[in-house]
């Protein structure tokens, strides 16, 4: 059984930092990537990585958040800085069942990933 956990939400000041992490168990990822939904709107991409190393962020947040992995331990990370309110929503990693197309992983197109977590909620007030 796949299983995909996200932990590390929490609610920061602006300007504040935090660190959320996706641990994935009964699967071997390729592709893993995190994903966020503000209340009312679209799941939006936020960042991706392969187990090469590959790395996709967006532009909204690039030079705030960085991502990373331990292939070891299946473990997914988003280190986030300097938080801004805009940034307040659920985030959810996920996985795709084959994930060896690093183009589809960089695109961070939702329906491209079949295995998603519950999320975890990061709140950044003003």
């Amino acid at each position: 059984q796949v299983q995909l956990v996200e932990s590390g939400g929490g609610s920061v000041q602006s300007g504040g930092s935090l660190r959320i992490s996706c641990a994935v168990s009964g699967f071997k990822p390729n592709c893993m990537a995190w994903f966020r939904q503000a209340p009312g709107a679209d799941r939006k991409g936020v960042a991706s990585t392969d187990n090469t190393g590959h790395k996709s962020i967006v532009h909204v947040v690039k030079g705030r958040f960085t991502i990373s992995r331990d292939n070891a331990t299946n473990t997914m990370y988003l280190e986030m800085n300097n938080l801004k309110p805009e940034d307040t929503a659920m985030y959810f990693c996920a996985t795709p069942k084959d994930g060896d197309n690093w183009w589809l992983c960089a695109l961070l197109e939702a329906e491209d990933f079949d295995y998603w977590g519950q999320g975890t909620q990061v709140t950044v007030s003003s």
